[in-house]
This record gives C-alpha cells, sequence and structure tokens, in this order.
C-alpha cells in the first residue's frame, strides 16, 4: 500500500557542517543551548537549509506501547502505569500537552 509519498533522503552533511560552522560564529559560548544546538544541526541537514527553516506546521506526536521486555525490570515503570500515562496525556494533565499548547502544535497520542 503506498501513502503518496516519495523517497526520503537522509540528512545532507554539508549542510549539517555549514549549521555546525554557524553555531560557532554566534554570541555565545560553545555548547550553551544544550541538545538545542544538535537538534538545530540536525534540522538544516533534513531541511537542506542554514539556517533552518522555522517549521511552518508542527505537530507533537506521543507514541506508547507496552511490551514483553518491561518484564524484565528494563523499564522505568511497570507496564501497568501505560494506560495511565495516556490518560493523562490525552486529558491534558502532562507536560508534553503544555509544552505542545505553548508551541501551537497539537499533540496527537
Amino acid at each position: 500500500m503506498t501513502h503518496g509519498f516519495g523517497p526520503v533522503a537522509p540528512p545532507d552533511a554539508q549542510f549539517r557542517a555549514a549549521a555546525e560552522q554557524r553555531q560557532a560564529q554566534l554570541t555565545k559560548p560553545h555548547g550553551a543551548l544544550g541538545r538545542l544546538e544538535q537538534l538545530g544541526n540536525w534540522v538544516a541537514a533534513c531541511q537542506g537549509a542554514c539556517p533552518p527553516q522555522q517549521f511552518e506546521r508542527a505537530r507533537v506526536v506521543v507514541f506508547a506501547g507496552d511490551h514483553g521486555v518491561a518484564r524484565h525490570g528494563v523499564s522505568a515503570y511497570p507496564s501497568e502505569v501505560t494506560a495511565q500515562m495516556v490518560a493523562n496525556f490525552l486529558g491534558g494533565g502532562a507536560a508534553v500537552y503544555a509544552l505542545a499548547g505553548v508551541g501551537g502544535a497539537p499533540l496527537r497520542v
């Protein structure tokens, strides 16, 4: 089944390098923006634009699910908590809901 999407190009290394160079020239200490710097460089590489363009239709998508690995004690919470967390997301009680609202981005769970 096709959904009308063409091939997706991988992030462009030249635009990532240009974004990294641009970050180094901004008036701020190196790394002052933490992970945001890395994300900005990645967005530039994905868009093929430096500086990256503002998102036109931002969306926040949360994926939630349970699987057998939780019973091995590797998850922060037991699988019973998943349904409670999803209900909280859908009810607007989670921090991700507030952050999406501040950014004007719809939240989809």
